[in-house]
């Protein structure tokens, strides 16, 4: 039975209808506004309160696709109540649009789901917040660019004035200002006799309503209007509402709209169209080709901070300047270093050793890391960058006091980025296989799921609706104007543009820094979203495309969309993504090239390392040479620096000639082995210990020579015996002058042995990646949800169930604890045991907090009271001398 055949049933309030629903509209209410859940409420009349709280509802705004959002703009200018063929007409127009009639019941039932709008279809009501958010006012027009109606705008008139307006509309006096006002709405809503009154218009009072029409509705008059004006003013359509402001009236816009709230209605989401198409193999290649870039990437920087990277800035982050030394070492541009760095701390495997001279280095975990295979290790990196809500593109812009936001520094955390990048992601799993997105269009799709926030309330930022060009001043006047500074001023969007700014226009870019990082990450390839790249977001497989090419398209040439989009998948928990993850490394691996076990030396002193090189050879060779060009292939160079380097590292001549030989498929050039015999052959010769330090040689000729040598003279040395000089610097700076003068000294320690100069891996202590902001209360689990309408269903049992006081009680008004007294207190509980009867109490905890409960008695012995209480679904024990009273369950 519907609520027309029986108002009685019909809800009179948001409280009521939430007490209608069953469990599992509450769990998808709770799960689609987790806010309303935190605290959970204590019955449904505070979960309805809490709902019709403002930040709750414009959180709730905030989460609308835009067809949703502007039904409710739609009920928000409707009559309250409003029936659903009112709010049908509004959406559809008078002409009606068969799509809006399709797509508007599941709006209205998405409004209905999360408590903005509750009634029946016959006393649709907007909540009370949303109303007041989205309802026009002079200071925060509406998105619909509708103004007041008849009724309110005409509410300062004075009466005289009315009966004259109500007079030249052709209309009978009255006998008061209400009436009058009515009998002129009634005039506006009457499509024949508007239509009658409109065409006796002149024509320049026609243009003038043609330009307020959309909105803005508020325009400014002189004292002395122009005739065209003063012809819509003596008629009331147009209203004054301050000295030398007017206003269009809703109710003759409404009917100069054909009825439309909205000048578009927008009830499917735009497709999002593919740009170019590729063969799938190829889009897989190339984004392992990228996966195995971004790992060599993070390996190289984090290799480059071996020893203890830069020094981390007092305020926290890298120094401009440390980021860019790091951007020459990745040879990458700075917003690319920028991303890298941000990456590997969010992976966890980059962070502040938190010493005194607090500087950024590996951590434990980047060894761990390491050794695992590549498929790993880039799911790893995968999943950071889905989940970060740092958001490297911001580094170097300026934040709210106008400081420069640096790399690994405050205020990089967005919450909106995980949202966005999963969105994008999940948009694109939409596409056929291989299909690369227009950005466009997927711009325009994301915008529709997540309007602008001058589509959601018209406060912030102009109205796409609320553009309009101002009337021809009639002689003598100002005729009508744009409000200066205001909406309809120069410089505001014009219809169909966004109006987006702030945090609207941060959602577009994160939009685009996603599409460019998924690039350079190898989750996507040429565009395209590859295999491991759905797998990593949980996507199904996509559909093949119909169409036959296999190379982008030419520009401007957009490929067809595919008829049927695949569903975008959902967001995954923690161990759905775990899993999800593990499942795309395993894909990917296959991809990735093998590491090689040999290089090709060659006799320029350079070795061509023709693809990626097993760890062990890469280690060692990074130590032995210097990497000289990166690309499909490594060319690495020796020089005397870089072999005394590796004989600091404890190797020998022999160690380093057998190494070659093993590793090379070609014969170790001659030029090279000279190399590393002629500076093996003297490293070591000098010996370098503490005195503060000294050297020793066994030839005093070379000992004569440095002694020679002017650029010792900073160096204070001075011979001890022939074969030993000392110094007054400490044997560092001892050996580092040596070597700059041409030597090649050794370190020794105190019992002359060669010290091994290994160059030891500086790390952080265990560090636990950065913590995601989130983006507002998580999503309650199924546990957690099915707990908490329990406790909202038993509480609200207490508190709206009928009571019948135990007799010579005192009475209780609504909402109040019961009282009775110790004895009736104690005979009222003895009594439902005996009769198996429920009680509702009252209870005041330990810490003086009290609640009322609905409990079955089971004894009642030595002070306390066992019962099962209905409102934690548990048997509980209470003290009796914390219960204020008992009342029964009328039944």
């Amino acid at each position: 039975m519907s609520t027309e055949e029986n108002p009685a049933a019909a809800p009179r309030s948001l409280a009521e209808a939430l007490r209608g629903r069953d469990d599992v509209s509450l769990a998808a209410l709770l799960r689609s506004r987790p806010d309303l859940i935190t605290p959970v409420p204590t019955d449904l009349t505070q979960l309805a309160t809490r709902a019709g709280t403002r930040a709750s509802v414009v959180r709730a705004l905030e989460r609308l696709d835009r067809f949703t959002l502007q039904t409710a703009q739609a009920l928000a200018v409707a009559s309250d109540p409003a029936t659903y063929d009112e709010l049908l007409g509004l959406m559809a127009g008078d002409d009606g649009d068969p799509a809006v009639s399709a797509a508007l019941p599941h709006a209205l039932g998405t409004l209905r789901a999360q408590a903005l709008v509750w009634g029946g279809d016959d006393r649709l009501r907007l909540v009370r917040t949303a109303r007041e958010l989205l309802a026009p006012s002079p200071q925060h027009p509406s998105p619909t660019g509708l103004g007041p109606t008849v009724r309110e705008a005409g509410a300062g008139i004075s009466p005289g004035r009315i009966q004259e307006i109500l007079a030249t509309a052709g209309l009978p006096s009255t006998h008061d200002s209400v009436s009058a006002l009515n009998a002129l709405a009634g005039l506006f809503d009457d499509p024949e006799r508007m239509s009658a009154l409109l065409d006796q218009a002149p024509s320049e009072s026609v243009e003038v309503l043609e330009r307020l029409v959309w909105g803005p509705p508020y325009g400014q008059v002189t004292a002395d209007p122009a005739p065209r004006l003063r012809w819509l003013l003596d008629r009331g359509l147009l209203l004054p509402t301050a000295p030398g402001t007017v206003v269009l009236p809703r109710e003759v816009a409404l009917r100069l709209r054909a009825g439309r709230a909205h000048r578009t209605t927008e009830p499917v989401p735009p497709p999002v169209e593919a740009a170019a198409a590729h063969r799938p193999q190829l889009v897989d290649a190339t984004a392992a080709g990228q996966a195995y870039t971004a790992l060599a990437t993070v390996e190289e920087l984090l290799k480059d901070w071996h020893e203890g990277g830069p020094a981390v800035l007092r305020a926290g982050g890298l120094s401009v300047r440390d980021l860019k030394r790091t951007a020459v070492a990745l040879d990458v541009p700075e917003p690319v270093a920028a991303f890298w760095v941000e990456l590997a701390y969010a992976a966890g495997l980059l962070a502040s050793d938190g010493e005194a001279d607090e500087r950024y280095a590996a951590t434990p975990a980047y060894d761990e890391w390491r050794e695992r295979p590549a498929g790993e290790r880039w799911a790893r990196l995968a999943t950071a960058w889905l989940a970060a809500t740092r958001t490297p593109g911001l580094v170097g812009e300026r934040d709210a006091k106008d400081r420069t936001l640096s790399a690994l520094g405050p205020g990089l955390d967005r919450s909106a980025a995980p949202e966005v990048r999963h969105r994008v992601l999940a948009l694109l799993a939409g596409l056929p296989e291989g299909a690369a997105p227009d950005a466009g269009s997927l711009l325009a799709r994301l915008r529709w799921e997540r309007p602008p926030r001058a589509d959601r309330t018209g406060g912030g930022a102009p109205s796409p609706y609320a553009r309009r060009a101002p009337a021809q001043p009639a002689e003598g006047t100002r005729g009508v104007a744009a409000r200066a500074g205001g909406p309809g001023a120069p410089g505001y969007p014009a219809d169909g543009a966004s109006g987006a700014g702030g945090e609207d226009d941060l959602r577009s870019r994160l939009a685009r820094w996603t599409l460019a990082e998924a690039e350079m990450l190898g989750v996507t390839g040429r565009g395209a979203l590859s295999s491991h790249g759905r797998a990593l977001i949980g996507a199904p497989p996509a559909p093949r495309h119909a169409d036959t090419r296999t190379e982008p398209a030419g520009p401007g040439d957009k490929l067809p969309v595919h008829h049927r989009q695949t569903p975008v998948p959902p967001a995954l928990s923690p161990a759905e993504q775990a899993t999800a993850a593990a499942a795309a490394g395993r894909l990917l691996d296959p991809l990735l090239p093998e590491p090689l076990d040999h290089v090709l030396l060659q006799a320029d002193l350079t070795a061509v390392a023709p693809g990626p090189l097993e760890r062990p050879l890469a280690d060692m060779l990074g130590v032995l040479a210097d990497v000289e060009s990166k690309g499909g292939a490594t060319v690495y160079r020796f020089t005397p620096a870089s072999v005394r380097r590796a004989l600091d590292a404890g190797q020998s001549a022999a160690d380093l000639h057998a190494f070659l030989a093993a590793h090379s498929r070609t014969p170790v050039p001659q030029p090279l082995a000279y190399l590393i015999d002629d500076v093996a052959r003297r490293h070591g010769h000098l010996r370098v210990g503490a005195a503060s330090s000294y050297v020793r040689c066994d030839d005093d000729a070379v000992l004569n020579e440095i002694l020679a040598d002017r650029r010792a003279a900073g160096l204070g040395l001075r011979r001890l015996a022939p074969t030993v000089l000392a110094a007054r610097t400490d044997p560092a700076v001892l050996l580092e002058g040596l070597r700059a003068m041409g030597f090649a000294p050794a370190a020794e320690s105190a019992e002359g042995d060669v010290l091994i100069a290994r160059a030891d891996a500086y790390r952080t202590p265990p560090r636990t990646p950065p913590e995601p902001v989130p983006d507002g209360p998580p999503v309650p689990d199924d546990t957690l949800l099915a707990a908490a309408i329990r406790a909202v269903r038993a509480g609200d049992l207490a508190s709206t169930a009928p009571r019948r006081p135990v007799a010579g009680a005192a009475d209780t008004a609504p909402g109040e604890l019961p009282r009775t007294t110790a004895a009736e207190t104690l005979a009222g509980l003895q009594a439902a045991v005996l009769t198996n009867d429920t009680l509702w109490i009252g209870y005041v905890n330990a810490e003086g907090g009290a609640s009322q409960r609905v409990i079955a008695p089971i004894r009642v012995e030595g002070g306390f009271v066992t019962a099962y209480d209905h409102t934690a679904d548990e048997v509980r024990t209470y003290p009796l001398h914390r219960i204020t009273g008992v009342a029964e369950i009328a039944e």
